[in-house]
């Protein structure tokens, strides 16, 4: 059985945030880029809920593990 493919659309979605293309790279434009010391779990922007479901994932590397690790670079990067 094939394991989910996930993506940002989709991990917005599950955040509870605008998940079009324009919404996202506006999200990354205007929280980023993040300290180096930073955690992308950490940062003060999310929502306790938010939060946690994105520390869950990396936790248990779940199936939104990878989508995780690709936001955390490109929230990392300087535009």
């Amino acid at each position: 059985m094939d394991s989910p493919t996930h993506d940002l659309k989709g991990l917005f979605d599950q955040l509870g945030l605008d998940s079009s293309d324009k919404a996202i790279d506006d999200f990354i434009a205007s929280h980023s880029p993040l300290a180096d010391d930073k955690k992308l779990i950490d940062a003060d922007f999310w929502t306790p809920q938010q939060s946690a479901f994105l520390k869950e994932q990396l936790r248990e590397d779940a199936d939104w593990a990878r989508v995780v690790d690709e936001l955390n670079l490109r929230m990392h990067q300087a535009h």
